[in-house]
């Protein structure tokens, strides 16, 4: 049974009363499978007073209880993962399997951060004179509120939730409406682990209206979000003329280089598994590839063996290796980027044209000889189309990887020591992946540069954030 959908205020489920409702669809197959209550004026005061009243006692806990909190939540997600993954894949529409994967990488990072809270340390500084002391202490910043998108709505609701909590402050925060099952299984968890009422609070809404209510509101004095660089400036911009600390993980456009040294049919069948990740609804998904033009076919060959191999379809059965894009406008905008690479001069080798199926399905597409000036090579995709570049020199191709403003992800094979180093030194992305996937776990830390955001989740960066620095000189 999918997962009865409410808002979360105060420590209470609510979805009675009068409020205007919107439906939630599985993608796999376009029916209605949920009513989700949209959040009155009055709820969201409601959740704000609740998460400041909450803060006064949470911000005194002892990093101790915080702690246990999260370990009992990482607990409980586990015992639940099944469930839970359903409904994911139920409103998302990724595998079952990628789903149960995001659960359970999310238990990793509730269980992390309670290591992790117990050691937020301040310091001692020499004094330059006798009798006088200097400190500095780490203290919660104050509410915070959080905003996360449809497409790893569990694991990243999960980030911003356990470093707010286990920093000692307290939250509001509103999920994806696409896919919002995720962030109410959430709040049971946290709810069954005794956490106090009021230091998490779920709200549902129109996304630009609840934004700019909870960002605006004075007792809010952090802000979260996850998802595209023209909503993520926006936001930003609403804190910033309030003076609000911000983290923000904003969209990519991942470049792939692959070298003439490196292992080619390794690298087409790790990549054509990334790239299919979520049907390539992923933020650092491969996007852009450059290969060496003395192993472009040879790769291009690999490649397309290995999507050849996936069978697209729901994700709650079995065999299917890549479910739906999240609804019908992905469709449309897959269609959109492969007739403008076509226009532009690129071949499409595999894939290309919407599956005829109920649901909003679209096939894994090669495309090879893509203009640098295509679309698909400047917007990020979002979606399971591979748009395939030569390249002959590194400097040339570090130019072209960094010619976009996106700067999240990227990805590199080479079987050469000197090449790596080179050219990790000189990508403009805040995570560099050599000859594999290493990054998104629970003790790195994940952020981008340029447009691809402001500061960093996980890794003992993650609490930077939700806490203020307070120095205090003393004279005895």
């Amino acid at each position: 049974m999918y997962e009865q959908l409410a808002l979360y205020i105060d420590g209470n489920f609510t979805r009675d009363g009068e409020r205007q409702q919107q439906d939630v669809i599985n993608p796999a197959t376009g029916v209605t499978i949920g009513k989700l209550p949209h959040a009155t004026r009055a709820d969201l005061d409601q959740a704000l007073e609740a998460a400041q009243n909450a803060f006064e006692t949470w911000r005194k806990s002892s990093p101790l209880d915080r702690s246990k909190v999260l370990r009992r939540v990482a607990e409980l997600a586990r015992e639940r993962v099944d469930g839970i993954a359903r409904n994911i894949t139920m409103d998302g529409g990724k595998t079952l399997a990628e789903a149960k994967g995001e659960v359970m990488g999310a238990a990793e990072h509730a269980e992390w951060h309670a290591e992790e809270c117990r050691r937020t340390y301040g310091r001692v500084i020499p004094p330059r004179a006798p009798h006088i002391r200097q400190i500095t202490v780490r203290e919660p910043v104050g509410v915070c509120a959080a905003f996360t998108p449809w497409n790893f709505p569990f694991v990243l609701s999960m980030r911003k939730i356990a470093a707010a909590i286990g920093a000692g402050c307290t939250l509001v925060m509103k999920g994806p409406e696409e896919s919002p099952s995720a962030v109410v299984a959430l709040a049971r968890l946290f709810h069954d682990a005794g956490l106090p009422p009021g230091c998490l609070n779920i709200v549902w809404g129109i996304p630009s209206e609840v934004s700019e209510y909870l960002i605006t509101s004075p007792i809010v004095r952090k802000v979260s979000f996850t998802g595209s660089i023209p909503v993520g400036k926006h936001l930003a911009a609403l804190a910033a003329a309030r003076m609000k600390r911000i983290t923000m993980e904003l969209g990519g456009h991942s470049p792939v280089l692959v070298f003439e040294d490196a292992e080619i049919e390794k690298a087409a069948q790790t990549l054509a598994i990334l790239k299919m990740r979520h049907a390539g609804q992923v933020c650092m998904a491969p996007s852009r590839f450059y290969v060496h033009e003395k192993v472009y076919d040879r790769f291009l060959d690999g490649l397309t063996k290995a999507l050849s191999t996936l069978t697209v379809g729901d994700g709650l059965l079995p065999d299917t290796n890549m479910g739906p894009l999240v609804r019908e406008r992905r469709v449309h905008a897959m269609e959109t980027l492969v007739s403008d690479s076509v226009e532009r001069g690129a071949k499409i080798i595999f894939g290309g044209e919407r599956l005829k199926r109920d649901g909003f399905f679209f096939p894994p597409t090669v495309m090879t000889e893509v203009s640098d000036t295509a679309k698909v090579m400047m917007e990020e995709p979002f979606g399971p189309v591979v748009p395939v570049a030569r390249f002959s020199d590194t400097d040339d191709v570090l130019r072209r990887a960094n010619s976009v403003p996106y700067g999240l992800a990227s990805y590199v094979f080479t079987g050469s020591l000197k090449t790596s180093r080179y050219v990790s030194s000189n990508l403009e992305a805040g995570m560099v992946n050599i000859n594999h996937f290493g990054i998104a776990l629970a003790e790195t830390p994940m952020g981008g540069v340029k447009e691809s955001g402001i500061g960093s989740e996980g890794g003992t960066e993650t609490f930077e954030g939700y806490f203020l620095t307070k120095f205090i000189s003393e004279a005895s």
